[in-house]
């Protein structure tokens, strides 16, 4: 008992000094005598690789396809249309048994270097593996570790719906000797760094050749038409060739522009819709400014191939009637924020005027925007974008037309007419 109560005491007479010696710290603290400690965070190399993993994934935008509207991050079961049927996105997320848990980074870069999964079946090309190809192995492997890092989520993958003979994967053998050539990027010597690392995620992660590239019969792209544009499948969406300065050729344009367009949605040379809306929204604004300089200096830097003979004179003659229509629509409902001159009010309301995107060879893109209407995406250097409300249901097909034959031939723009019948299909292909 006596033992008991010395330690007791000395238990109290300790709490008591520890409770001193803290006090005096903190007044010492308060009134500067002590430094304080740094409030900074410890960085570990195991998170500055998952850091890094999460802005490759950003980078190589993984969440626009693995993840279905409303459904979870990473887990899959998206629709993906294709000429051949539907291909369902798969489950990436750690678990064991319905997602890559049981995968090892090595699994994984031969899924993207190679286009193989990890029981050895080989992919379907809508997953961008002839892109990612060029991916190093170093960032495979951040990429991988962030992924088995965030929540597993246990949902099974939907198999694919494809026609026959497209459903057979060892047709794959002959698509991937055609169109598939692994390998790393190589860096050119006769470059800047800066352009080789655009070039690098222009190439590689970016996979812009994805849609700026015209898909043949078979789901492939000629290298040799790389960036030079093309409709992209079951979207009715056309991506303009980044090479010629008809359509949306980047080589008159400045950093700044393309920079502004790539990372905020805007600029004073266009504005973003449609599938290029969504990249900028889940990939592109993330990139740091770095990356987003290094990409427009390579993209700026493509060589000009200008396909096609100029548009001649005759091919732009307009009815009178046509045109006064279509002037009229305009003038009541489109000037008010594009200008009676077609001015715009960049960069929020773009202008139409010398615009490069108004006066391709496609409409086709044109005439979706004044169906459907549309927002450039929402940022975090542009928040609030202005939107274009839909016209389907006030104009008919024959004043579409005329509304944007007079926008693409007026103001010294050298487009060709739309006809009704274009403005006819277009609205049937869309969704109501």
């Amino acid at each position: 008992m006596i033992r008991m109560r010395h330690v007791t005491r000395a238990l109290l007479v300790a709490c008591v000094l520890a409770v001193a010696v803290v006090g005096v710290g903190w007044m010492l603290l308060r009134q500067g005598f002590l430094p304080k400690m740094p409030d900074t965070k410890v960085v570990t190399a195991t998170t500055q690789t998952l850091d890094r993993g999460e802005y490759l994934a950003r980078v190589g935008d993984c969440v626009a396809c693995h993840a279905a509207p409303g459904g979870k991050q990473f887990a899959g079961g998206r629709a993906m249309p294709t000429p051949f049927g539907d291909l369902f996105v798969p489950n990436i997320t750690p678990d064991d048994d319905t997602g890559i848990g049981l995968w090892t980074a090595a699994d994984f870069y031969r899924m993207m270097h190679s286009g193989v999964s990890r029981d050895g079946s080989l992919l379907y090309p809508a997953m961008p593996f002839a892109s990612y190809t060029k991916v190093t192995r170093e960032d495979s492997d951040s990429i991988f570790a962030y992924l088995m890092s965030v929540a597993p989520v246990r949902q099974k993958n939907r198999p694919h719906e494809l026609r026959f003979p497209y459903n057979q994967r060892e047709m794959l053998l002959g698509w991937r000797a055609l169109y598939l050539k692994e390998g790393e990027y190589a860096s050119d010597p006769k470059q800047t760094v800066q352009w080789n690392r655009g070039a690098y995620l222009v190439q590689g992660l970016g996979h812009c050749t994805m849609c700026h590239t015209a898909i043949n019969a078979l789901g492939g792209s000629s290298e040799a038409k790389a960036f030079e544009g093309g409709m992209i499948p079951n979207q009715n969406w056309y991506a303009p060739s980044l090479t010629s300065n008809r359509e949306a050729g980047l080589g008159d344009w400045s950093i700044k522009d393309i920079t502004d367009l790539l990372q905020t949605g805007i600029s004073h040379r266009g504005t973003v819709y449609g599938p290029m809306a969504e990249v900028v929204y889940n990939s592109l604004q993330y990139v740091s400014d770095e990356d987003i300089e290094a990409m427009a200096v390579y993209l700026k830097a493509l060589p000009p191939r200008d396909s096609g003979a100029p548009v001649p004179d005759s091919a732009r003659l307009v009815a009178p009637s046509v045109m006064e229509l279509g002037r009229n629509l305009y003038t009541k409902q489109c000037a008010v924020c594009h200008g009676g001159e077609g001015k715009g009010q960049p960069p929020l309301y773009p202008p139409l005027a010398g615009n490069q995107s108004i006066v391709m060879s496609s409409p086709v893109n044109s005439l979706r925007m004044v169906l459907n209407g549309g927002y450039p995406p929402g940022t975090s250097k542009n928040p609030r974008p202005h939107g274009m409300p839909p016209f389907a249901h006030l104009f008919s097909d024959a004043e579409v037309a005329a509304v944007l034959t007079y926008v693409r031939v007026a103001w010294g723009n050298v487009g060709t007419p739309v006809s009704p019948a274009q403005a006819n299909e277009m609205r049937k292909a869309l969704p109501e």
